[in-house]
């Protein structure tokens, strides 16, 4: 199975998202110890990455049968984008559908704000057209609304939906706004380091649930990234060899093979039961 070099807080992310939400939203740090032990990483590694959750209140202390984690509130509404962006197999966007276009001034006493601004952008995968003009497509309107309204940076920002006109050639414009090289490496970086555990394992009997935990985990956490940074841009305005699309298939086959063994070794060894799951 491929390794991860991924931090442990974001292996604790991965782990909540996809598993402890489907298993009522708590789960002791005795057994999150457990777990992350699989991934081969030590106790005072754990607790040291969650306490930097729980401080940044993403992670909320509850004692029940022992002293244990819930989701902050303020997570909720982050895990739900994530599961529209992750496992949403969204096809690429029209260009007839047009583009949002994010425009913010920030005074230089609050340059904090613009930093935090830039990183939220980018991060819903946003290119720029110049410092303060940052564009996307249009169907990422909702979810850009939703993000400035829960960080509170809507005050600084104007959003309005538009459609190219002139005067440059768009495939041309589009690769000086996005870097199209840094997302293609990425994609590549997943591909070379999934896709042969993806074609030993059709090889192969199903795999165990312990061993599918141990390769999904790593696996979703470093795929977790690429659909917020790739937001999708009509083919037509791609560069021709883009390799997102082979990336995609991989992060699918693995999902299909190792998501639900996964959570029901999640759930044997914390003796949580499953709710009822809504269809991805």
């Amino acid at each position: 199975m491929s390794e991860t070099a991924a931090r442990p807080s974001a292996l604790i992310n991965t782990i909540y998202g996809e598993f402890v939400r489907r298993l009522g939203g708590w789960i002791s740090i005795a057994d999150l110890i457990a777990l992350m032990a699989e991934l081969d990483v030590d106790g005072p590694a754990v607790r040291s990455a969650i306490s930097r959750l729980k401080k940044s209140e993403a992670l909320v202390q509850e004692r029940r049968t022992g002293i244990g984690y819930l989701l902050g509130p303020s997570m909720g509404p982050v895990f739900d984008e994530g599961d529209r962006r992750i496992f949403g197999h969204r096809e690429p966007a029209r260009v007839e559908d047009g583009w949002v276009i994010a425009v913010f001034s920030v005074p230089e006493s609050e340059r904090a704000h613009r930093h935090q601004l830039r990183s939220r952008l980018t991060w819903l995968g946003f290119g720029t057209v110049s410092p303060g003009v940052w564009l996307a497509p249009a169907r990422l309107l909702p979810d850009t609304e939703r993000m400035l309204r829960r960080v509170g940076l809507s005050e600084y920002v104007h959003l309005f939906t538009a459609h190219y006109a002139a005067f440059a050639d768009p495939r041309g414009a589009v690769s000086d706004w996005w870097d199209f090289q840094a997302i293609e490496a990425q994609y590549a970086a997943f591909t070379d380091a999934w896709g042969p555990v993806a074609e030993k394992l059709h090889r192969q009997p199903a795999a165990e649930p312990v061993q599918a935990f141990r390769a999904y985990v790593p696996m979703l956490t470093q795929w977790r990234r690429l659909p917020y940074l790739d937001p999708g841009l009509p083919t037509e305005l791609l560069p021709p060899d883009w390799n997102a699309a082979w990336a995609r298939r991989v992060f699918g086959d693995l999902h299909d093979l190792l998501a639900e063994p996964s959570l029901r070794h999640v759930a044997d060894l914390t003796g949580l039961a499953p709710a009822a799951q809504a269809e991805r």
